[in-house]
């Protein structure tokens, strides 16, 4: 894990495209915004997890993406689509 310090209206960057600010520190308290594209989910840690959980309990799973954002398709939906 990696630790910075910031103070307030100092930022930090993940990559080219998310920065993390830190907008206000009152206590023990830090209030962060966070700049990222639309196609990263952003979520509070338990947020996170009670999506998680949700999607464990509905055996739903998250449809796989090949190297060009296209949906992959199983050699056996292939054959049937042909």
């Amino acid at each position: 894990m990696l630790v910075l310090s910031r103070q307030k209206d100092e930022s930090i960057m993940i990559g080219d495209d998310v920065e993390i600010v830190i907008v206000d520190v009152r206590g023990n308290k830090v209030r962060l915004g966070i700049n990222a594209p639309r196609e990263i989910a952003v979520h509070r840690k338990e947020i996170y997890l009670a999506i998680q959980r949700e999607k464990q309990q509905n055996g739903a799973e998250q449809p796989q993406k090949d190297d060009n954002g296209e949906h992959k398709t199983s050699a056996a939906n292939k054959a049937k689509a042909s």
